[in-house]
């Protein structure tokens, strides 16, 4: 297949690599046009990768039979845009993210009209050391249709699957969508909030628990309970003990005064509570923590992708 994939950070780099590895035509996509990037990964399927690519070439951009989108969620909709006239009708776009309400944006304009776009979760574990990729734990992309145009591309899932094992399909990413929304919830904000990694989170139980519940009166209200409260708990508690020595996401962007997702994460769970007549304090305060937070730097921050 011939793919482009728009931004190029370790989880971007990590499909890249992967990819070209399985003989498919690759490019990068960056917000700096240059012709070519590096790409090096310590790891991919047991054996390390290192070669330069192709980027920003408008004639490969408009032949591409994928566009796979590594950025952050607030970089989304304008990046994506900015690509949409230049894109074949029929190339589905993969959104890969976290948080929810990037494809409300992209939906709304008139470039994406019956256009296929495709929800991602990964949970593999990579970050950038200077200019490598440090592929730190394998695991699971789940993919699926975020409309309707996009539910016949499930062939997608085994061609990623035999780049950068396991790729699972789901009909329903939504349900699956919500529960890695409920996850950021709890650990993307309370790992600011109490300046930590991710396990020491397990000191503040009723914190969490807080937290937990006020998102799961929003997805019983949203008719997305694919689980009881108490399991949905327990799959926070389980997340937290797998990533007990990582530092959110979050934590990183405040810690290096970068933009965060805060927005498409507690802010996207405060909408909708909000549709739904439903008043959430914890989620509300820690919402607004974070934004003061960026607002002691924001300043000087440009806002732009990387």
């Amino acid at each position: 297949m011939k793919i482009t994939v728009l931004g190029c950070g370790s989880i971007g780099k990590l499909w890249v690599a992967a990819l070209t590895r399985q003989s498919h035509e690759v490019q990068g996509w960056l917000r700096i046009p240059q012709p070519f990037l590096d790409v090096s990964v310590d790891n991919i399927n047991g054996e390390p990768f290192y070669q330069r690519i192709i980027a920003n070439q408008l004639e490969w951009l408009k032949q591409s039979e994928l566009l796979i989108v590594c950025l952050k969620s607030w970089q989304v909709s304008d990046a994506v845009n900015a690509l949409l006239p230049y894109l074949s009708a029929q190339c589905p776009i993969l959104l890969i993210h976290n948080g929810m309400g990037t494809a409300d944006e992209l939906t709304a304009t008139q470039h994406s009209i019956s256009r296929p776009i495709l929800q991602g979760i990964i949970t593999h574990g990579a970050y950038q050391q200077g200019q490598d990729v440090i592929h730190t734990a394998t695991g699971i992309t789940h993919i699926g249709p975020l409309n309707h145009t996009a539910q016949q591309y499930s062939y997608l899932a085994e061609t990623l699957h035999h780049a950068l094992p396991d790729v699972a399909w789901h009909n329903d990413i939504h349900t699956i969508s919500w529960l890695k929304l409920a996850v950021n919830c709890v650990i993307n904000p309370l790992t600011v909030y109490y300046q930590c990694r991710n396990g020491d989170l397990l000191r503040y139980p009723e914190h969490i628990q807080k937290i937990c519940d006020e998102v799961y009166l929003v997805m019983e209200r949203e008719g997305v309970v694919p689980t009881s409260q108490a399991h949905l708990h327990g799959y926070i508690i389980d997340t937290i003990e797998q990533t007990a020595n990582n530092y959110s996401s979050m934590y990183q962007d405040v810690k290096y005064q970068r933009h965060t997702e805060i927005d498409y994460i507690t802010g996207y769970l405060l909408r909708r509570a909000s549709e739904q007549g439903l008043v959430l304090p914890e989620n509300n305060h820690l919402f607004q923590f974070i934004k003061q937070q960026e607002g002691n730097y924001d300043h000087i921050s440009a806002h732009l992708p990387s």
